[in-house]
């Protein structure tokens, strides 16, 4: 059978495909009048915080932009194998060279995150430059005070759903190459759980299919986020089911916490944690998993929220976590020992009990 060469004009359908349309003119004009442009994601970048600013820095070079993408701290090592990872300047590494860029930049991008504080010391230095910035985002309550521009779309799935969008609005289709769609696609699919949740509107599903279309392997990106992950993290989460995870309110909560020595004895590196406040979720009737984790660089505990169907793991995050994010998924951090935090943990569980 005789493939056709190229996708029919894509039909984004949605409510936010209308704004994004609305909005892109503006963002358009606001990238032809910088040179000098630095993109920048949240701390601990994630793979829609990557794949966003790596997709966005790629289209801005390919327009004859000087881009560069600058990080707050280290990603994740399952996302080392990105398309221009080994291009992004860490600031707690590389402060000098990065703030130099922010100081000569005429435009700082901000991606995947809604307010300044998210960026801890890095949002020092960028509140002290004169560029001006744009605000690219998906996540509830974004600070008006964050950027002169933000496009901030709450019901999008992922950042890299919103890049995608705007670059077919502002260049077409043809602005998205195969290395953007493959960091584009990877985004998308670690903010959605590979498409499990907040994923049921057909246009991300044309969005996949264009960046099939530009040859991107979705099984190899699945293997390289998911499976890619060292024989200590393995027995990790064997430790965390085992003997961490505590079940609440009925078994609909479950909670469970990591110390820095149990992360010491499992040579936890930077990513290692990620997905395992998900597998509570696996159990039948379990609506909230809450994970706590103490820092490894800061004196801080971590807390990490998902849920299913109405459960609001942001409404939990702002009142007992100092966080926020989505519906299902949320984070914060509490300036405290480990068992405080249970505490706390557990006072939240029994506050939100009516909604279990």
């Amino acid at each position: 059978m005789t493939m056709p060469s190229a996708l029919p004009a894509l039909s984004l359908t949605s409510p936010i495909q209308a704004r994004i349309r609305d909005i892109a003119p503006e963002v358009e004009k606001t990238i032809a009048a910088a040179q000098r442009i630095v993109v920048v994601g949240h701390r601990s970048p994630d793979g829609d915080a990557m794949g966003a600013c790596l997709a966005w820095a790629d289209y801005l070079t390919a327009r004859g932009k000087q881009a560069s993408v600058v990080m707050p701290n280290a990603f994740p090592d399952f996302l080392a194998w990105m398309p221009g990872a080994d291009k992004v300047m860490l600031h707690d590494h590389q402060a000098a060279r990065a703030e130099a860029l922010l100081a000569q930049a005429d435009l700082i991008c901000l991606l995947d995150f809604n307010c300044i504080s998210r960026l801890q010391q890095l949002g020092a230095v960028i509140e002290q430059s004169r560029a001006r910035r744009l605000m690219v985002d998906h996540h509830l309550g974004p600070d008006p005070s964050a950027a002169q521009l933000i496009v901030s779309e709450p019901q999008a799935s992922a950042t890299c759903e919103l890049v995608a969008r705007l670059l077919i609005e502002i260049g077409g289709t043809d602005a998205i190459n195969g290395r953007m769609a493959t960091n584009l696609y990877c985004g998308l699919m670690t903010d959605t759980g590979a498409f499990t949740f907040n994923s049921t509107h057909p246009d991300i599903f044309l969005l996949v299919a264009l960046f099939l279309q530009r040859g991107v392997d979705k099984d190899k990106i699945y293997r390289y986020v998911y499976h890619s992950y060292s024989t200590d993290r393995l027995r990790l989460q064997g430790y965390v089911l085992y003997e961490k995870v505590r079940f609440y309110a009925g078994n609909h909560a479950s909670l469970f916490a990591l110390t820095r020595d149990e992360m010491k004895r499992f040579r936890f590196i930077r990513g290692d944690g990620e997905g395992l406040v998900n597998l509570p979720l696996q159990v039948r009737g379990v609506k909230l998993s809450i994970s706590l984790r103490e820092d490894t660089e800061l004196d801080v505990v971590r807390v990490s929220l998902r849920s299913v169907d109405s459960f609001p793991c942001n409404k939990m995050a702002e009142q007992f976590f100092n966080g926020g994010g989505h519906l299902n998924a949320s984070g914060g951090q509490l300036d405290m020992s480990i068992d405080e935090a249970i505490r706390v943990a557990e006072q939240a569980i029994e506050a939100f009990k009516e909604l279990l």
